[in-house]
């Protein structure tokens, strides 16, 4: 069962596209309107439905029902019920493949990787991914000890994916750092590293799988200590400094396997 058929049920309210990630994918992709785009692991379609508003056709690929039904419909957006190790789409179908904040989801990453560069043509195969390593010291670690642990086996170091991407697509990579704004819409994990007070909200927790699928115990016990810090001033004591930032590393990384390296993303 797909990890989302779980704990997806109100993902859409959540995980709500960020036109600076939006922004972002326009600029690394480098694709004229009505170029065909395969999103892999669409979820609910967030980013598949920014880049349909765009002018693109978008295949949103995604194996969940639960995440699928949330979906908007979209004219220019086509849904298909498939996996990254065995996308549903013929070979060299579309003008690039893209995966957002998806990887950690997928059974086998080097399969998933070699499905997506098969389906593109000579585009761009872009991901957008995290290594907890790559991170400045961040609170969220000190509350969800576990879960930042825990991140740092799921996600591989950075240059090994890197590797894998070039191996099995035969395209250069390069690594472009995505700074967090301090008000990001898509909430995924570090998300909220300057609003500590959404972590409080079961909502936005339920749609950070690395929250979702914890221990509910070892999740409350953070929740119950950073609740009782926000309260007492414990939190910004320590940490309330970081509220005067506007942009923060916290180790997400745009990756671009293409022909052409471009330079652009700010």
């Amino acid at each position: 069962m797909p990890t989302y058929d779980t704990i997806g049920q109100s993902y859409s309210q959540v995980r709500r596209p960020d036109s600076r990630i939006v922004s972002a994918l326009l600029d690394l992709l480098q694709l004229e309107p009505g170029s065909r785009i395969a999103d892999i692991g669409a979820g609910t379609g967030n980013y598949s439905e920014a880049l349909g508003n765009c002018g693109f056709c978008v295949f949103a690929v995604e194996p969940s029902p639960v995440m699928r039904l949330q979906a908007t419909k979209h004219p220019n957006v086509q849904w298909l019920d498939g996996y990254a190790e065995k996308i549903p789409l013929p070979t060299s179908s579309v003008d690039a493949a893209i995966a957002i904040l998806a990887t950690h989801h997928f059974s086998n990453l080097e399969k998933a990787i070699s499905e997506m560069n098969r389906i593109t043509n000579n585009g761009t195969v872009l991901f957008l991914t995290f290594d907890p390593r790559q991170a400045e010291k961040l609170w969220i670690a000190d509350y969800f000890p576990a879960q930042w642990e825990e991140a740092q086996s799921i996600f591989p170091p950075l240059c090994d994916v890197m590797a894998l991407i070039q191996k099995n697509s035969q395209r250069i990579v390069k690594s472009y750092p995505f700074l967090l704004p301090h008000d990001l819409k898509d909430l995924f994990f570090a998300a909220g590293w300057r609003r500590p007070e959404i972590y409080l909200n079961p909502d936005v927790r339920a749609g950070i799988s690395a929250l979702a699928l914890a221990d509910p115990k070892i999740v409350q016990k953070g929740i119950d200590q950073l609740q009782q810090d926000l309260e007492n001033g414990v939190w910004d004591a320590k940490y309330g400094e970081i509220r005067q930032r506007e942009k923060l590393d916290a180790g997400y990384r745009f990756l671009c396997a293409s022909s052409t390296v471009f330079q652009r993303i700010t």
